[in-house]
Parts: C-alpha cells; sequence; structure tokens
C-alpha cells in the first residue's frame, strides 16, 4: 500500500465560528506523525487507519477508539478497526484494563476474529491481541506475556514491517521485570526502535517508546536526541509534548522538563484529556519543587480544586495518581508538617493511591516529634501493602512497603531509637533502589535514600550522609533536597569542594 503521510489538516478543539476569509484564525493543521500500515481495509479508510494508529502510538487513547470506531462505521468488513478498538483499552505503560474494559476489548477482537478476513500479518496481530484478552482469570502480567510472545512470532514472520516491529517492541518494554537491573528488554527493544527511527524519523511510535525504553538512570542520556524531537513529530497529541519531561527528569533538567509539561497540560486541557493534564501537572508540579519555585507548584496543586475529574474519576489510576501525588509532593518536599495532616484519600482511590496519603501524615507526625499519632496511618499503610500483596500486585506491594518501613523508620527515629531507625531506613533505601519507577511517576515523593541521608545528618553523621546524598543524586540527578542535604554534609565533615560543587547545582 502506498505510504501515506499523518499530516492531516483537522480540528484538534471545537473552533469559533469564524468568516470564511479569516484563514489565519483557523487551528493549526493536524500533526501526529507519519504511520504507514498496510491493510486488506477499503482503500477509502487506509488515510483514517493510519490517522487511528498513530493517535494510538502517542497513547491518545480515547481519541483512537472513537478513530477506529469510525473506521469500523465506514468499512464493515475492516476486520483491523476493531483490532485497534481492542488495542486502545490496553494501556501497556500505565495499568491493566477496567473489568468493563476487558470484556468489551474481548468481544472487539472476537469480532474482528469472527470476520476471518485479512492478510497473515494482519490475522497475527488480531492474534496477538486475542491472546491478551483470552480467559477470564488470568492475571495483567501473564496477558502481557502472552501479547509479547505472539507479537514475537509476527516480528519473526515480518522482519521488514515497521508496525510489527514498533509494537512488539511496546511489547517488550510493558513486560520489562521493574527489579532487571540489567534493563535487558529495554535493550531489545531500543535496538530495534532505533533502527527504525533512524529510516522514519517521523515514526511517532519509534520516538514515543524510544523514550520509554531510556527510561532509567542508566539509559536516559541515550534518550535525550529523541525526546527533543518527538514533540516536534506529534505536536498534536498532549502526551508527545509530554513525555520528553521523562528524559528531562532523569537527567536534572528542570527547566526542560517544565517547559514541556506546560504545553502538555496547556494542549491536553484544550482537548478535555483530563488523566493527561493530570498526568503532565504532576511532572510539572516536581520539576517546580527541584527548580525551587515553589510557588508556581502551588499554583498548579490549588487549581485541582476547579477540577471535576479529580472528584468523579479517581477510581481512574492515571486520575487518582497524579492528583494524589501533587499535594503529598508539596507537603512532604516543603516539610510543611501542618499542611500533610491535612490531606484527605480520594474516594475510590486504589490502595497504592491512598497509602500516599496515609504516609504523608504519617511522616508529618513522626517528623514534627509525635511518633505515637502516627501509628493509625502507619497501620493504614500495612493494610495497603497487605491488600495489593493478596491481589498479587507486587510491583506496587513494594513500593508501598518502602512507605511503611520509611514512616516506621522515622517514628523509631523520633521515639530515640536512632539505630533501628537508619537500619529500616537502609532497608527501604536498598528495596527501592532495587526496582524501577512506574511511567506513572516522574519519582519517589523523596527517595528513601535521600532520607537516609537526612536522618544520618540528623544523628550527626555527616560523612556517612554524604555518601548516601551521593547514591541518591546518582539515581536521581539535581534532585534539590539531595543537593541541598549533601552539600550541608559536605560542609559538615569538611568537604568544602563538595560542598561548593553541589551548592552550584542549585
Amino acid at each position: 500500500m502506498k505510504k501515506i503521510a499523518i499530516v492531516v489538516a483537522s480540528w484538534i478543539v471545537c473552533a469559533l465560528p469564524v468568516l470564511s476569509q479569516e484563514i489565519h484564525s483557523h487551528p493549526p493543521p493536524e500533526k501526529l506523525g507519519r504511520v504507514s500500515f498496510a491493510t486488506s481495509c477499503s482503500p477509502k479508510v487506509a488515510r483514517d487507519f493510519e490517522r487511528s494508529v498513530a493517535l494510538l502510538h502517542s497513547f491518545a487513547y480515547a481519541a483512537s477508539e472513537q478513530s477506529f470506531r469510525n473506521v469500523a462505521a465506514a468499512d464493515p468488513n475492516c476486520a483491523m478497526a476493531h483490532w485497534g478498538i481492542a488495542m486502545s483499552y490496553y494501556h501497556q505503560l500505565w495499568s491493566p484494563p477496567s473489568p468493563a474494559e476487558l470484556r468489551d476489548g474481548r468481544l472487539e477482537i472476537e469480532r474482528a476474529g469472527a470476520m476471518n478476513r485479512g492478510s497473515p500479518r494482519e490475522r497475527q496481530f488480531i492474534a496477538a491481541a486475542a491472546a491478551y484478552y483470552e480467559g477470564p482469570d488470568k492475571t495483567p502480567p501473564l496477558r502481557a506475556k502472552a501479547y509479547a510472545q505472539a507479537m514475537l512470532e509476527a516480528a519473526r514472520s515480518n522482519p521488514q514491517d515497521t508496525e510489527t516491529q514498533v509494537f512488539y517492541a511496546l511489547s517488550l518494554i510493558a513486560i520489562a521485570p521493574p527489579e532487571d537491573a540489567t534493563h535487558a528488554n529495554q535493550k531489545r527493544a531500543a535496538a530495534l526502535l532505533e533502527q527504525i527511527y533512524r529510516a522514519q524519523p517521523d515514526h511517532p511510535g519509534a520516538a514515543h517508546y524510544l523514550i520509554h525504553a531510556y527510561d532509567s538512570a542508566e539509559l536516559a542520556p541515550r534518550g535525550l536526541v529523541v525526546a527533543r524531537a518527538y514533540s516536534k513529530i506529534a505536536p498534536s497529541a498532549p502526551h508527545a509534548l509530554h513525555m520528553p519531561s521523562h528524559i528531562f527528569t532523569r537527567l536534572g533538567l528542570w527547566d526542560d522538563s517544565i517547559a514541556s509539561n506546560e504545553a502538555a497540560r496547556a494542549a491536553a486541557h484544550s482537548q478535555n484529556d483530563a488523566g493527561e493534564e493530570l498526568h503532565a501537572m504532576d511532572y510539572l508540579t516536581y520539576a517546580y519543587l527541584q527548580r525551587g519555585r515553589r510557588s508556581d507548584a502551588e499554583r498548579v496543586v490549588a487549581n485541582l480544586g476547579a477540577m471535576s475529574a479529580v472528584a468523579g474519576q479517581a477510581s481512574d489510576f492515571k486520575v487518582g495518581y497524579a492528583a494524589t501525588a501533587m499535594p503529598v509532593r508539596l507537603a512532604i518536599e516543603g516539610q510543611a508538617w501542618r499542611d500533610a495532616l491535612g490531606l484527605q484519600a480520594l474516594p475510590a482511590s486504589a490502595p497504592h493511591v491512598a497509602a500516599m496519603i496515609f504516609w504523608a501524615r504519617a511522616m508529618a507526625n513522626a517528623r514534627s516529634g509525635r511518633p505515637q499519632a502516627a501509628d493509625a496511618d502507619i497501620a493504614q499503610i500495612e493494610a495497603c501493602r497487605n491488600q495489593l500483596r493478596a491481589a498479587a500486585n507486587e510491583y506496587w506491594a513494594t513500593q508501598v512497603d518502602v512507605l511503611y518501613k520509611e514512616a516506621k523508620a522515622w517514628q523509631l527515629a523520633a521515639a530515640g531509637s536512632a539505630a533501628e531507625a537508619v537500619q529500616l531506613l537502609r532497608e527501604a533505601a536498598d528495596e527501592e533502589d532495587a526496582v524501577e519507577k512506574s511511567p506513572a511517576t516522574p519519582g519517589p515523593v523523596v527517595p528513601a535514600r535521600e532520607q537516609l541521608g537526612e536522618l544520618l545528618l540528623r544523628q550527626n553523621q555527616p560523612e556517612k550522609a554524604l555518601r548516601e546524598f551521593r547514591a541518591a543524586l546518582a539515581l536521581a540527578p539535581g534532585r534539590r533536597g539531595a543537593l541541598l542535604g549533601g552539600a550541608q554534609a559536605a560542609e559538615a565533615s569538611g568537604d568544602t569542594e563538595a560542598a561548593a560543587q553541589m551548592r552550584a547545582k542549585l
């Protein structure tokens, strides 16, 4: 099929009525990058199908679903349109489909399979999605692995097909073990994607998924070039405007992250995409705090009260996580303990989301010298962790266990058990450092390693504290708290050169 550029004139938001001669007031053409995806569907829907895939590559899931539905309506015999609808429910790097999405996705992929149409390659795409959706009782990780295995077979059968290779690369990233310090899956995916990106530098999926492949302390420097390119490839997709900040955050490039997320937030707001707007706001809050722009962070958090999605969609992980994390970051990073004590979990919050609120309140009480007052919230954190373990959600159970140990350590410190506090906080730091962060977050509110440095500094152990601050900065360069704490520890231990270097970075 002829290669079709997905750079089409289309309204991104509803335009106000204008006179026909006022060309200058029209919205700019939609830019989603360039995708070529051959199918056996009617030629009349080819352009719209490829636009739908481009939206899918930039995680514009709701828009992608609707676009694929339009294709299905225009060509009732297009099995791949139903594949696309099903794939719009599978958010590979975020969270698994809800029960309703799982049901709807299964129905769509069954419809695609029942048509018994398309090329062998198309049928492989459909079979891979079916492998994800089949079976009522499979856990999300098993579904993801089944999909990735099927996409591996498709990739082997179609080594020269761009879309097969790109979707396979994403499946590798999605099943990468968070505890794998070698980042083997990410490197395999990057090897595929780099080759495609060199040949097709305006492909949105190649650029996007490369950023995700490189989203680690080890690999982030490799992702800087493509990070700066992706927002120009698909500027009509809010997520494409945001994604560069994953690399900027890893490298401590706060001004770049701020610019990226300010643009993403504005675009998401204009498109009524509350989840993407909140995601950008969380990264923006984090970057403002690291840059020392607290008043700007306060304004972002204050805007939460006017967003109806915060209360109405808190059960949606993307919404609930960001809306919860932002006020927690603001209070804890600023050691505003009174503000932290006033935080409340949003209704219908997932346990790993609600745990952040309990952690913030426990930290506030412990850090304010009221260790016993932290008991109730620490018990709530423990209950959240146990709930996650019972649901076999090991990744988030681990993250909540880190929160539990941090809160308990500061409680022990406040009660005078200094050595026990250090030991427990060190365990938390080791546990946190052993797994990669979720793409849902720019990072922990305060890394456990950074907290360990602060605790040691408070215990008048500056040399040990400095080692921990340096280790924290190796994983999260440019964090303001680690630089300030490191400078203080260096000064207290007589290392004036290190202190000057850290203060210069501020």
